[in-house]
């Protein structure tokens, strides 16, 4: 047995056998190809610009680096070949930080060929599905699928395997006041709390809430009938027809809300006559509004 097979493997045992097998080696080759996996030097791996995680935290790489010690890297990294020995990460640069910590020279990675678009679309899939990300990077990411990448939110399901209504529910955090999505990022308070401030209809209200529930260490329950409270006690603006809503009526414009990704109101009189009223704020919004309804 020689030095190199006493080290940890850096693969799983299947992926270990496959690159160790003299008919499939592709890392004997000097120039790795593409679409296989290979050993990179580590100072041959560049940064992923694209990548949505803007923050690590240091106690969960110092854990997957103790891991990658132990049993090496599981699950290959994914790079771009930019050159002759050049890469750009793709997806995993958690691992590939931690890699960097235990002192690995090389890390075992997917070689793919891909243009901005397509390596923005990868990272930012691969890390919604497999990372850890607080609700507003989700959040972001989801925006930038949509904005970048020109998906539309019922493209944007079936491509990450997650629902409409999920989707809506993340877009609508980036609509709250930066402190309290500074809050959700650090997660100061949850996605159910951020979700509650949004019903209250001014900033102000929304931030003075947060300071409330970061003070007294409110729960997302009693941030609700706080809420509510507070939508109970002011008059309405709207007209007397929507006033009276039933509560199916509500909640039919709250589907289409999420479903729409927009304000939705709806109005109707004694004798069920009325309208539904889609609210934007600009030429962007709007366009992208009527896109979402001519795919309906």
């Amino acid at each position: 047995m020689n030095s190199n097979q006493k080290k940890h493997p850096a693969l799983g045992r299947g992926l270990g056998a496959l690159l160790q097998n003299i008919e499939t080696d592709i890392t004997s080759s000097k120039d790795n190809p593409v679409g296989g996996i290979a050993m990179i030097p580590v100072d041959q791996i560049e940064a992923n610009p694209f990548n949505p995680r803007t923050s690590f935290e240091v106690d969960a790489l110092e854990q997957l680096s103790s891991s990658i010690s132990e049993h090496g890297i599981i699950q290959p990294l994914t790079v771009r070949k930019m050159g002759r020995d050049r890469y750009q990460l793709i997806s995993g640069e958690r691992r590939f930080k931690a890699s960097t910590l235990v002192g690995l020279t090389e890390v075992p990675c997917y070689i793919r060929i891909a243009n901005d678009q397509a390596m923005l679309e990868m990272a930012l899939v691969e890390n919604i599905q497999r990372e850890n990300l607080n609700s507003i990077e989700v959040a972001v990411s989801f925006q930038r699928l949509i904005d970048e990448c020109d998906l539309t939110q019922e493209q944007l399901s079936t491509k990450i395997s997650k629902s409409r209504s999920d989707i809506a529910n993340h877009l609508r955090l980036l609509k709250l006041p930066a402190s309290i999505q500074a809050a959700v990022r650090d997660r100061k308070i949850t996605m159910g709390h951020a979700r509650a401030l949004l019903s209250l209809s001014t900033e102000e209200e929304q931030v003075e809430l947060l300071d409330k529930i970061l003070s007294e260490e409110l729960s997302v329950r009693n941030v609700e009938v706080l809420t509510q409270a507070k939508g109970n006690s002011k008059p309405s603006k709207q007209s007397k027809s929507t006033r009276d809503l039933s509560a199916q009526d509500k909640t039919y414009a709250s589907f289409l809300g999420d479903r729409f990704n927009a304000k939705v109101d709806i109005a109707k009189n004694e004798n069920g006559k009325g309208k539904i009223i889609f609210h934007f704020k600009n030429e962007k919004e709007y366009n992208k509004l009527m896109n979402v309804l001519k795919n309906e």
